[in-house]
């Protein structure tokens, strides 16, 4: 275990969980360089060993892990009612596991390699709202509002996307050009405010709950 940084009480916690030794040691660096607190584990079951579920912390856990999985984990964590910010990372990623983890609770979606920037932003968001500073209905009333300038024609390329299609599947099934949707895919892109296709698919699953999105 790779251990950085003495956490006070209340200051959340990055944990990382991957068994690739290299990952674990670039992303601890990387993290380190950048002043977060970060320990960092080979496998689920280490994780849960030392974690302490009374601290806010931020998880960034591989969905690959040999033993209890990353997605099983996530499922755990959920179960037990933590407040973790999760952020789940797979070199082996598409947007249905995307939806997959994000349905089970992951706040994230990040495929490898990863892009250093992307990931301490997302780190210092997933902290934000660990910490307990993260205003949920001031977020939702946001997204809400983002999704109400989409148009009719845009809502459906949004809906296709997170199901993961690809631009001509799109094409084709709302009978349309591909330049038409690739149009309205950078409309939906910019209107969102997304920063990538999986932080697009979590606002999505926010605004949709129940709806055909989670069926």
């Amino acid at each position: 275990m790779v251990q950085t940084g003495i956490t006070p009480d209340g200051v959340p916690l990055v944990y990382l969980v991957d068994d690739d030794p290299a990952m674990r040691s670039s992303l601890g660096v990387l993290l380190a360089t950048a002043q977060i607190n970060v320990r960092s584990f080979a496998s689920a079951e280490a994780f849960l060993e030392a974690f302490d579920s009374s601290r806010p912390a931020c998880i960034l856990l591989d969905v690959r892990l040999p033993g209890v999985t990353g997605l099983e984990l996530l499922q755990h964590l959920v179960k037990t009612g933590s407040n973790a910010a999760v952020v789940v990372i797979t070199g082996h990623g598409d947007i249905p596991m995307a939806v997959s983890a994000m349905r089970a609770g992951a706040m994230h979606f990040m495929e490898k390699p990863i892009d250093a920037a992307s990931l301490l932003e997302i780190v210092e968001e997933a902290c934000s709202c660990a910490g307990l500073r993260c205003d949920r209905n001031h977020h939702m009333h946001l997204v809400s509002m983002r999704f109400a300038s989409l148009t009719l024609r845009e809502k459906e390329v949004l809906d296709l996307m997170v199901e993961g299609h690809p631009t001509k599947v799109i094409a084709y099934r709302l009978g349309i050009t591909r330049r038409t949707v690739e149009h309205h895919r950078a409309a939906v892109m910019y209107k969102m405010q997304a920063r990538t296709i999986s932080h697009l698919v979590r606002m999505a699953l926010e605004i949709s709950g129940k709806s055909k999105l989670a069926d």
